[in-house]
């Protein structure tokens, strides 16, 4: 048992719809949230500046006493997780293995399709998972740069042209391909499933990168004896922008009224404090 909470972070918003599975499944365990808004998308930046910024962001959860940390982001997931976990004593899971695994089960035909930021298509990582998991399996990979900003503007719904013309430019390649399983490699990506399922249709698995690694987190702190015993958790949320922006977002990702909820804050200065032993973001 282990009544410390969980930190997650993204580079945005995505990063709740692993929040959200997580809340389904461990609905007694405290989650604190972390989203960089206002450094929002990561996935368009060179990996030494991801890492940085993945750096902060781990820093800023560690000021609060937690037992794992969630790299609720496909880029960070991608590029930065073995350092990040070689520099942290407790465990830090991504959104890449887990993802890979339900691909590589879902599959019927050998063609997986991937989506993903251009750091995260770049990395290989994926590619590298599935291929251990199922040797042979042709991975079609595509990436999406427009899709984070179109959706952190709420540009995500069906019937929208402008979304509904990018995922066609986009995924047109990967369904000429005849992949039958498309990762979503990144967690905005679910906001897009309507949209990109009707493209891709019934016939084409898509798999959730943040709900597969909330599965996973739940396995791993039920199998290490560290599941919190309380009737009911708490959720605390910060972000590095504008909260109105956040609440109003947050509350499609998560499919609840956040208003009032989030907390903006200076990241390097709540690191500073902390390392000064004033926490105002506990207030």
């Amino acid at each position: 048992m282990d009544q410390k909470p969980i930190g997650v972070f993204d580079s945005g918003l995505g990063g709740l719809t692993a929040v959200r599975e997580l809340k389904r499944l461990l609905p007694q365990e405290d989650i604190v949230y972390f989203g960089d808004t206002g450094r929002v998308p990561y996935g368009s930046r060179s990996k030494e500046t991801i890492l940085k910024y993945a750096r902060q962001d781990v820093a800023f959860l560690r000021t609060f006493d937690l037992k794992a940390i969630v790299i609720a982001c496909g880029t960070v997931s991608t590029t930065s997780l073995d350092v990040l976990s070689a520099e942290n004593p407790i465990p830090i899971l991504g959104v890449v293995e887990p993802a890979a695994a339900a691909a590589a089960r879902r599959t019927r035909s050998g063609r997986v399709g991937l989506i993903g930021t251009q750091a995260s298509i770049r990395s290989g990582a994926y590619e590298a998972c599935i291929a251990r998991e199922r040797p042979g399996t042709q991975v079609v990979s595509q990436a999406c740069p427009l899709f984070v900003p179109l959706v952190e503007n709420g540009r995500f719904h069906r019937g929208d042209v402008v979304i509904e013309t990018i995922v066609r430019e986009y995924l047109s390649p990967l369904k000429g391909a005849g992949v039958d399983t498309l990762v979503l490699g990144c967690t905005h990506y679910p906001l897009l499933e309507e949209v990109i399922g009707d493209f891709m249709g019934p016939e084409v698995a898509l798999i959730n990168v943040g709900a597969e690694c909330a599965r996973a987190v739940a396995r791993r702190l039920e199998a290490d004896g560290a599941l919190a015993r309380r009737a009911a958790g708490t959720r605390r949320y910060f972000v590095s922008d504008r909260v109105e922006d956040f609440a109003r977002l947050a509350s499609i990702f998560l499919q609840e009224d956040v208003t009032g909820e989030a907390r903006q804050i200076e990241l390097e200065q709540e690191i500073l404090n902390h390392r000064l032993g004033i926490r105002n973001h506990a207030q």
